[in-house]
């Protein structure tokens, strides 16, 4: 079973990529590939940019790395209720090469943040936007105040009621 996991975020220190990892580890049996959003950086979409440099090559190759997945593990950054800039633009770049850019694979879909919300924002627009291009979306997560509830250093969510919930998510999201 191959896992493509990621952070929908561009931060070298990007906390949704250190959850994405994480959870990622806990399927069984699985060969884990972690992308960086900044592997994908492309100029801001806009249909004039299109028409400028036509259908990027890094769009392309990140639809190629969603084809080698079983199953996709996404933990989105919310950045003023929403997707990061850095996750929106690929998003939108590789949906012009393809529409159903996530590929129907089952999807785990997280989201933390230093605050209390924990990033369910960006989850409740993604379950609006994302199956219409593709997006499996299975089961999600949140995981609120991610630096009191996880361990940076030993990259495991320190919380055992949080840590017991993802873990059962990802039992129940393995024999479904």
């Amino acid at each position: 079973m191959k896992i493509i996991a990621f952070g929908g975020s561009s931060s070298k220190q990007s906390i949704n990529k250190k959850l994405a990892t994480y959870a990622a580890g806990l399927f069984e049996n699985a060969d884990v590939e972690i992308l960086d959003l900044n592997d994908f950086e492309l100029p801001l979409f806009s249909v004039d940019k299109e028409a400028e440099i036509g259908k990027p090559e890094l769009a392309t190759k990140f639809l190629e790395k969603l084809d080698q997945a079983d199953i996709l593990v996404i933990s989105l950054a919310e950045h003023n209720a929403g997707f990061s800039v850095a996750f929106k633009n690929i998003y939108d770049w590789a949906s012009r090469t393809d529409k159903l850019v996530f590929r129907e694979k089952p999807m785990l879909l997280l989201a933390t943040s230093p605050g209390r919300g924990g990033g369910k924002n960006v989850i409740e627009a993604a379950k609006i936007s994302l199956p219409k291009y593709g997006g499996n979306i299975k089961d999600t997560f949140s995981l609120p105040s991610f630096n009191e509830n996880f361990d940076s250093e030993k990259n495991v969510i320190s919380n055992p009621e949080f840590d017991n919930r993802l873990k059962q998510i990802i039992r129940n999201f393995a024999t479904n």
